[in-house]
């Protein structure tokens, strides 16, 4: 799944309308250009393709303060929205490897109701158990990793990352069926979008016009 996408599509949706820094500055406030590939290009590239694609509206507003060209804010769309919650869901429930996939959703599920999202992330439990049986069934690694080689090594590490995973998603289970953190329809979510001219103490560079875009 596209990663890039549902991290933009979320923080345009968390600001309503946003331009092209306002995103870029969210992300590297979440940290997501360190666990995942939402650099600046990509990030200018995916709202371009989204808005071509019908997921965002785009809106074109007055040349910026800075003296730069005029900027386009974002807005998503029905289609958009649909898209991000069908990438949301998929993020919790995916047993992917890739551990920006399940950052991402972790970022944003609290977009969904409490009772779906506890049923997402059981549902990636049942996933890891059924992939670590399917391994098991010819690799066993109470046999040791030194039964196949060196080779061996590999599906030790990915064993055992898996019942890492279980487990820590069966703690996060916990802790949200324990009432942590505020999800949809609960009151007044948490804010984790920049608000427009808040300086990012997390920044990679410095501003230019041509971030506007």
């Amino acid at each position: 799944m596209s990663v890039i996408r549902l991290l933009v599509l979320g923080a345009v949706r968390q600001h309503g309308r946003a331009h092209g820094y306002q995103v870029r500055n969210d992300l590297e406030y979440w940290g997501a250009h360190e666990w995942s590939h939402a650099k600046p290009g990509s990030i200018y590239h995916a709202l371009k393709q989204m808005a071509k694609q019908g997921l965002l509206h785009a809106h074109e507003t007055a040349p910026s303060t800075a003296g730069g060209p005029p900027r386009t804010e974002y807005e998503i769309t029905e289609r958009g929205t649909e898209e991000y919650f069908r990438l949301l869901r998929e993020s919790l429930t995916s047993y992917d490897q890739k551990p920006d996939v399940l950052s991402a959703g972790l970022g944003l599920m609290v977009d969904l109701g409490r009772a779906e999202a506890l049923a997402l992330l059981e549902q990636r439990v049942r996933a890891i158990e059924e992939w670590r049986r399917s391994v098991t069934e010819y690799y066993t690694p109470e046999g040791g990793p030194g039964q196949l080689g060196h080779i061996g090594e590999i599906m030790d590490f990915w064993v055992h990352s898996a019942d890492f995973g279980a487990e820590w998603t069966r703690g996060l289970i916990e802790r949200v069926r324990g009432g942590a953190y505020t999800f949809a329809g609960e009151g007044e979510p948490f804010v984790g979008v920049l608000a427009e001219g808040e300086e990012n103490p997390y920044a990679t560079g410095e501003r230019h016009p041509g971030d506007d875009r």
